[in-house]
């Protein structure tokens, strides 16, 4: 079993305590248990990261891509290697059970992978000249230091694009990561310093989030940041970014529809949406969440999502026989419970769950609603938590109002045997990722991102890297 260690803070290649010495508790969301301390960023600790990403810059913008895609390939093996270190530490503050721990981990090495590749291939291009003695070149040049956010339920994958993208295109970067989960991005960090990233090119930081956001985006050191979170936090720190000119992209919140017709494979849909729900208890923002069921196919198909709801076992994520750990903290166990209640006030059908098991730790059983009115809150407010919310519909016309009702626009999903459904569906949905007869979202070679509240912006695929370079023409007359 693994230890878990006291989070450090990492500024100019050293891992130190912050200047005042302070430190916040860490807990074990399966028991509710302190297991451990982050330290404190105090605003001179920022001062300093934002001092040495500067220099970092300088020196890592001026390191050939080569070199740069070798640290990120070296940081990648050394990940692999210590996956059965970092998964325990992932899922003793986090709460996901340790195989989930494991795949998030060796995920994280795939996509530093992926942006190892990306580094070499920041191409620009030649535009022809209207003068034959005038050369016109397209050059991508990193954009400068990067200022990045990231939040507690994937505290490795989510961090891992951020800092990826940073040090493939030649920028330094300042992570703030989260406080509930601070171990398992220390060990990201660890292994990009192990694998010989410079001192200054890479900065981590914990403490208290609106200060820290304040300091870093108004320091005339940023010229970019990157936040993947919750929409309202997003808004605002989208709006502060503004006042400073700073480039943004931002992935936020999500209300996924999952659209199932009439003519899908029921087994299979639910077979994967169960996996898909219910996976880290529901707290991914791409969960299929709204589940609009043809009415000719509803009952059969709810009848058999609750009966798979109840057969996973909830408890400790390290425990063998688990299938669904812990929610991650207390607020998310309170909003379930206030979303649930809310929901049956008004009409929804409890077909599943709807309550927390025990009364140590922040397990909540896997929860199904049938028949849920569109009024209810859990209908229009993002439930983050293992909540599956039913409803029928008739006609593909209604099916597809209700996806597009809400202004989230990040995953959506679809079940149908009909290529002329799929099709409508896919040209008609508004959101940035879509899924059909399968949950395949996410991965390091594809776009990662959302449309209206849900941000601007990808974190995967070619289009990750862009936010990261600048467009400068050279127009030469020789």
């Amino acid at each position: 079993m693994t230890d878990y260690p006291d989070t450090l803070l990492f500024i100019d290649g050293t891992w130190q305590e912050g200047a005042a010495g302070r430190t916040l508790a860490v807990e074990n969301p399966a028991t509710g248990r302190q297991i451990g301390t982050v330290s404190v960023a105090e605003e001179s600790d920022l001062e300093r990261a934002m001092v040495s990403a500067e220099r970092g810059f300088r020196l890592w913008s001026r390191t050939p891509a080569r070199e740069r895609a070798a640290v990120l390939t070296r940081a990648a093996a050394l990940v692999r290697e210590r996956v059965d270190v970092i998964a325990p530490i992932v899922t003793l503050e986090q709460g996901k059970l340790l195989a989930e721990s494991r795949a998030e981990v060796l995920v994280a090495a795939d996509v530093m992978d992926w942006f190892a590749g990306e580094a070499v291939r920041t191409y620009g291009r030649v535009v022809p000249a209207r003068d034959l003695a005038v050369s016109q070149t397209v050059l991508r040049e990193p954009v400068g230091p990067v200022v990045a956010f990231s939040p507690w339920n994937f505290p490795i994958n989510q961090l891992v694009r951020k800092l990826s993208a940073a040090v493939a295109t030649g920028c330094s970067v300042v992570a703030k990561a989260p406080e509930e989960t601070p171990a398992s991005p220390a060990a990201l960090v660890t292994a990009f310093q192990d694998a010989g990233l410079p001192a200054g090119v890479m900065s981590l930081v914990y403490g208290d989030p609106a200060a820290i956001s304040s300091y870093l985006l108004a320091h005339p050191v940023a010229r970019k940041v990157t936040f993947t979170g919750s929409t309202t936090v997003g808004k605002q720190l989208a709006a502060l970014a503004g006042t400073h000119m700073l480039r943004v992209s931002m992935e936020l919140g999500g209300h996924a529809p999952v659209i199932v017709a009439g003519d899908a494979d029921v087994d299979s849909a639910v077979r994967q949406l169960v996996a898909g729900k219910f996976r880290n208890a529901g707290q991914v923002c791409i969960s299929p969440t709204r589940f609009l069921v043809d009415a000719s196919i509803y009952d059969r198909f709810t009848s058999a999502f609750a009966s798979a709801a109840e057969a996973l076992t909830v408890g400790d994520g390290l425990l063998d026989g688990t299938t669904m750990g812990p929610l991650a903290n207390p607020r998310r166990t309170r909003a379930m419970d206030q979303l649930v209640a809310d929901a049956l006030d008004q009409g929804a059908e409890l077909l599943a769950g709807g309550e927390r098991v025990g009364d140590v730790g922040e397990l909540y059983r896997p929860t199904v609603l049938g028949h849920v009115p569109a009024s209810a809150r859990a209908m229009n407010e993002e439930p983050f938590g293992p909540l599956a919310l039913m409803t029928p519909y008739t006609g593909l016309d209604a099916a597809i109002a209700e996806a597009n009702r809400l202004p989230y626009g990040l995953a959506s999903y679809a079940f149908t045997e009909s290529s002329a459904t799929a099709h409508r569906i896919s040209q008609e949905l508004e959101v940035g990722m879509l899924s059909i007869n399968h949950l395949g979202l996410a991965l390091p070679e594809t776009p990662n991102g959302g449309v209206k509240d849900s941000g601007f912006g990808a974190e995967g695929g070619t289009e990750a890297v862009d936010s990261y370079l600048t467009t400068k023409l050279v127009s030469h007359r020789h």
